[in-house]
C-alpha cells in the first residue's frame, strides 16, 4: 500500500479472495455459474454467505470459507473484510424483484464495495465478464481516496468538529 496525497495504492493480488453471495432465487444460479468456472474459482480464495457458501461447496467441491447469512449479519462481515483488505472480489447475484428483509445490510455492502474500488458482479453477465478478463490473471493496482488525509482536511477547513 503506497500513499500520497490524496489517494492510497492498494494491489488486488494475482491470486484473489473471492466472495459469492446469492440471494435465495439466485442461489441455483450462482451454483451453475461456480460449476461452469469452476477451474478459474479453483485458483483463487472463496468465501460466501451462509447457504451460498455451503451450496457452492457441496455441489462443486470448492473450498469456501462461510461466514453467516446475509439476514443474520454475512454481508455485514463480507464489508467488513472489504474494509480489512481481505477480499477484493464480489460476485453477488441479487434478486431485483424481491424485496430483502436485510435491505439495509445488502445497500452497505454494495456501498462499500463501491467506497473501496473492489470489483463487485451482480448479474450473471457482468460476473462471466469480470471472471474471464485478463486481470483475473495479474495483479491489478488501484487507487483510492485516502480517507484519513481526507478527514483531516475536513477538520481543518472546519467541517468536522471533534467533541
Amino acid at each position: 500500500m503506497a500513499l500520497n496525497d490524496e489517494y492510497v495504492e492498494f494491489t488486488i493480488p494475482k491470486q484473489k479472495t473471492i466472495a459469492l453471495i446469492a440471494h435465495d432465487k439466485k442461489k441455483q444460479e450462482l451454483v451453475d455459474w461456480c460449476l461452469k468456472n469452476k477451474e478459474i474459482l479453483s485458483r483463487h480464495f472463496l468465501c460466501g454467505t451462509g447457504t451460498s457458501a455451503r451450496l457452492v461447496c457441496e455441489h462443486t467441491g470448492l473450498p469456501v470459507k462461510a461466514y453467516n447469512s446475509g439476514p443474520l449479519g454475512g454481508d455485514q462481515q463480507v464489508g467488513a473484510k472489504v474494509v480489512e483488505g481481505k477480499i477484493n472480489f464480489i460476485i453477488f447475484f441479487s434478486d431485483p424483484l424481491e424485496a430483502q428483509p436485510h435491505d439495509p445490510d445488502v445497500k452497505a455492502l454494495l456501498r462499500i464495495a463501491q467506497v473501496y474500488d473492489i470489483p463487485i458482479a451482480n448479474n450473471l453477465s457482468t460476473a462471466d465478464f469480470m471472471i474471464h478478463s485478463s486481470y483475473m490473471d495479474t495483479e491489478y493496482v488501484h487507487r483510492v481516496i485516502n480517507f484519513d488525509r481526507n478527514v483531516e482536511k475536513r477538520v481543518k477547513e472546519g467541517h468536522l468538529v471533534e467533541e
